[in-house]
């Protein structure tokens, strides 16, 4: 095998070749068969080339869920370019952080999100041209041209070459690039495949964003090899889910718990018809029993998932003869996934055999490039050739792995992650807080959700409305605290960090309450109901 059989770019025109009728996305009733949607990935491609972009330039779209982001994604690869879909959830600034750091040659938006892309493509103060993505290359501006201009099959990219661009948190509050090559995205859904199969008659419904590595490499790209439908959501509604799987006869589908958490919890649940579906996998935070038992209940497999973007995503799976018998499990790694358990107690790094718990290592050819222009995270993330993923896990004798905490700070709300540095960074920037400390706290709906310990300047002590709306300004809705407890003080080392061991030591011994002060107003909370899972 050669470097450009690893690359995805051959995916989407052979698939065409050889089942150009099958209908490749459902958008609410509009149906997009595999020949055009190869047709039009290659005028987006063919348009890029005329207005001069080169392989390795970047591509960004700021768009919800849309089939022209599909084929914007396979222009990309057919012509070498690295696609960054953005988190239309984000504020301005945040925005316009990312766009300052990729770097790209045109933001794609959809009309909606027009006006925060210019305001995001201005403030990141580069040469970024903001174009239209929707209706084709055609209505994109100065992204005209004949798919002919281009030679087919086209020359292309090899597997090592850049993808995507995928942007997740860091530990210092600022969002850092995850760099996923052809070769990523191939063994990772080759795995996939191989795990928890897709073949051409199935009907994969997508309800995770673009802007997220699960809403590509978690069986849509893989629907796209295989030759099956994807139904493609604009965003999560509970009561629209259950109405699609009985009409559309979904037979598999990914989701956060959040999203399988609603879906329970609506009246239709029980009497949805629900025969077509398969199968469903979860990831993004660990799903609890009893909602697992609450869909096997109603005769569906549920396969507990574990990844992260830097991997691609995929790393943990319980395939579907496990899934009774190890429900909660993270599961087994993939095939071509190798991971391992760094020993705590050892102050050399060393690996665990048999039995055990520490932290989760992740090596093969599903592993990330690094981060987009940062060395130093990627030497930090990749020491010693392993992807340190600072969670903590148990494996059993069977060799299943039981996620069991995290070393790094991160919290995940509603499937998305957040940062407490980001978080509190946010906050101190209003004038009556002058320190802050943010943790992850249980919340039934979105499986974590924030509590801030902010201390006042003398004589303020505003309302948690006020502290929320002053986040949401700064911050995505998902990212704002749930919780505000005012104290007097915050626990610090005697480095003067903050001493967060302290303070959630303080909160499992009921010494700080989660609820002292509830930012939610009695108005269902910080999420908005289309933040499930995005």
């Amino acid at each position: 095998m050669n470097a450009s059989d690893l690359a995805v770019a051959r995916w989407l025109p052979e698939r065409a070749a050889l089942t150009p009728d099958r209908v490749a996305v459902d958008f609410g009733g509009r149906l997009i068969r595999y020949r055009e949607l190869a047709a039009t990935a290659a005028r987006w491609a063919a348009g890029f080339a005329s207005a001069g972009l080169r392989p390795g330039d970047r591509v960004a779209t700021l768009a919800r869920n849309c089939p022209e982001q599909v084929e914007v994604f396979f222009a990309c690869a057919a012509a070498g370019l690295v696609l960054v879909p953005l988190n239309w959830r984000l504020t301005t600034a945040e925005l316009a952080y990312q766009l300052g750091d990729a770097d790209p040659a045109v933001l794609l938006t959809e009309p909606a999100l027009e006006s925060p892309g210019k305001e995001a493509a201005a403030a990141a103060g580069g040469g970024c041209a903001v174009e239209s993505l929707m209706g084709g290359p055609g209505d994109a501006g100065a992204l005209t041209g004949d798919a002919g201009a281009l030679t087919a099959p086209f020359d292309r990219p090899s597997g090592d070459d850049a993808l995507l661009i995928l942007y997740t948190s860091g530990t210092t509050g600022k969002p850092k690039g995850a760099v996923l090559t052809h070769a990523n995205c191939f063994w990772t859904n080759l795995s996939l495949d191989r795990t928890a199969e897709i073949t051409g008659g199935d009907v994969v419904l997508q309800v995770l964003p673009q802007c997220h590595v699960g809403g590509w490499n978690v069986q849509p790209l893989l629907a796209w090899w295989k030759g099956a439908t994807v139904v493609l959501e604009q965003s999560f509604d509970a009561s629209r889910v259950l109405t699609l799987i009985e009409e559309k006869k979904v037979t598999t589908m990914m989701g956060v718990p959040t999203n399988y958490q609603l879906l329970a919890a609506h009246e239709q649940f029980l009497v949805a018809d629900l025969s077509s579906l398969r199968q469903v996998i979860v990831g993004g935070a660990p799903m609890p029993r009893p909602l697992l038992e609450t869909w096997q209940a109603r005769g569906v497999t549920v396969l507990q998932g574990y990844g992260l973007t830097e991997a691609a995503p995929n790393v943990l799976c319980v395939p579907p003869e496990y899934a009774g018998a190890k429900t909660g499990s993270a599961g087994r790694p993939y095939l071509h996934v190798q991971v391992a358990l760094r020993d705590l107690a050892d102050a050399g790094g060393g690996h665990l055999g048999g039995p055990g718990t520490g932290e989760l290592l992740v090596a093969g050819p599903n592993v990330f490039a690094g981060y987009w222009r940062n060395p130093a995270a990627t030497e930090a993330a990749l020491p010693d050739g392993w992807l340190t993923t600072g969670d903590i896990a148990e494996r059993d004798a069977d060799g299943f792995y039981w996620i069991r905490g995290r070393t790094k700070e991160l919290y995940i709300s509603g499937g998305e992650n957040v940062y407490p540095a980001e978080v509190e960074e946010a906050l101190v920037a209003h004038e009556a807080i002058a320190e802050a400390a943010v943790v992850g706290v249980p919340d039934e709906r979105w499986g974590e959700t924030g509590l801030a310990f902010v201390v006042f300047a003398a004589g303020r002590e505003p309302a948690a409305d006020e502290l929320a709306r002053h986040c949401r300004t700064r911050l995505a809705a998902y990212k704002v605290p749930r919780h505000f407890r005012p104290v007097a003080e915050l626990p610090k080392l005697t480095s003067g960090k903050l001493d967060k061991v302290t303070l959630r030591a303080r909160l499992a011994a009921g010494a700080e309450s989660i609820n002292g002060t509830d930012g939610t107003n009695g108005t269902g909370g910080v999420h908005g109901t289309d933040g499930a899972g995005q």
